[in-house]
């Protein structure tokens, strides 16, 4: 079986979020896919099939499988339009999430997801053990969302991950507003030691808490976010009607056959 790992939300190798892809004629045992994945010890691995006029997929970390994620979405859209299928322009993927549509233009692959809907929270201490910083605001909707005072405190967090563990939501988001001469409008930073990934180097899904809040905040439907992971990466935004488009471009890695 072919596996292709493929940098998501960057130009180049050895940036941006790896995912490891499997396109199949048909699925595998759930035990071994978790098997595959823990092998690989990347954030995410994608196992993708063919049915009718669309493609399932599944999306699995090293801790279990998970409803939404974009990096890896973005990933299997590179391999089926460069491998499988290089004729297309557009792939849907039914998935936990519902249906979601990738489209690629001139090598910038563009991703239609649902945004999550915010409510506030109390930053509480046991948050702020947790983070090693005083969020300004905190939101949740999947996942735990920390707005920070400005973009140096979230470069330089260094967040408990055992406490971590012990905050609500599945994953933590940290943001701050971007600095505008470096053309980005929000930075962020993901973590989710639950899914056993310390600090997923670019989060897709992650971004659909930070476009909305960001969008609302500066009054704009289009953003220019960046990852300050040690990889780094870039997202571009909008939102509208409920709804977020991400978009990025992606580099190929590596390509290989499993002896499974």
């Amino acid at each position: 079986m072919k596996q292709y790992i493929v940098d998501a939300f960057t130009e180049r190798v050895f940036g941006g979020n790896p995912a490891a892809v499997c396109v199949m004629d048909s699925w595998l045992p759930d035990s071994l896919m978790m098997n595959i994945t823990v092998e690989n010890n990347l954030s995410e691995t994608a196992f993708a099939v063919r049915e009718g006029d669309k493609y399932h997929l599944r999306w699995f970390t090293p801790g279990g499988e998970i409803d939404l994620c974009g990096h890896a979405t973005l990933a299997t859209a590179f391999v089926i339009m460069r491998f499988v299928e290089p004729q297309l322009d557009k792939v849907v993927f039914s998935t936990l999430s519902g249906d979601l549509t990738v489209s690629c233009t001139d090598g910038l692959f563009e991703m239609d997801f649902p945004a999550y809907s915010l409510r506030p929270v109390e930053v509480t201490q046991v948050m702020i053990d947790a983070i090693g910083a005083v969020p300004q605001q905190a939101y949740m909707g999947r996942d735990l969302l920390c707005v920070f005072e400005n973009e140096d405190v979230v470069r330089q967090l260094r967040p408990d991950m055992e406490k971590l563990c012990g905050l609500d939501g599945l994953l933590l988001q940290a943001t701050a507003a971007g600095n505008v001469e470096g053309g980005f409008d929000c930075v962020s930073r993901s973590f989710a030691p639950k899914l056993n990934v310390p600090e997923d180097p670019v989060c897709g899904s992650g971004h659909c808490h930070i476009a909305p809040y960001w969008a609302d905040r500066l009054k704009k439907e289009s953003l220019v976010a960046c990852q300050a992971s040690r990889r780094g990466g870039t997202l571009y935004c909008t939102v509208h009607d409920g709804r977020v488009t991400l978009a990025g471009k992606a580099a190929l890695f590596s390509e290989a056959e499993l002896h499974v």
